[in-house]
């Protein structure tokens, strides 16, 4: 699959991904655009790889990991903010949103990685650079911490 295709088809979960992981939208576009531009230097070498979408999602968590490391104070804040389009989202939920923000960095990584990037154990251990048994574990336990923040449907 050549680079265009794929940041085409895959571009929009990327950006959903990185809110999930705890990074604002307008953050979230920026730190994708990063990825994906260090991934198009290497296009060759990431299209070779058993499995592109762990590549490129390794590359999305170091590149938000490094992003969240720097400060950068170049932004002013002002009174009046400009129109924005209201898109449903439903990853933009305030109750999964808020679950999410939780639990750990490293409960979060791997929820996301696995449960809404829908990568394999082996995948998302490739993403964040562990082994694939600490994304059983890791899983096992953010599941449970994530139990009780999660209200059930009918609990009203």
């Amino acid at each position: 699959m050549d680079f265009t295709t794929y940041v085409a088809e895959r571009r929009t979960r990327l950006v959903r991904t990185a809110v999930l992981l705890g990074c604002p939208q307008p953050d979230a576009e920026d730190v994708v655009q990063a990825a994906l531009l260090k991934c198009y230097r290497s296009w060759r070498r990431v299209a070779r790889a058993d499995h592109p979408d762990a590549y490129v999602h390794r590359v999305l968590v170091t590149t938000l990991a490094d992003a969240r490391a720097r400060r950068w104070s170049g932004e002013l804040p002002t009174e009046t903010l400009p129109d924005q389009i209201a898109v449903a989202d439903p990853t933009s939920g305030i109750a999964v949103r808020r679950a999410l923000a939780d639990l750990s960095p490293e409960h979060r990584e791997v929820l996301v990685l696995r449960f809404y990037a829908d990568l394999s154990e082996r995948d998302t251990a490739a993403a964040l650079g562990v082994a694939p048994g600490t994304v059983k574990s890791r899983t096992s336990r953010a599941l449970a911490a994530l139990a009780p923040l999660v209200e059930a449907p009918d609990a009203h």
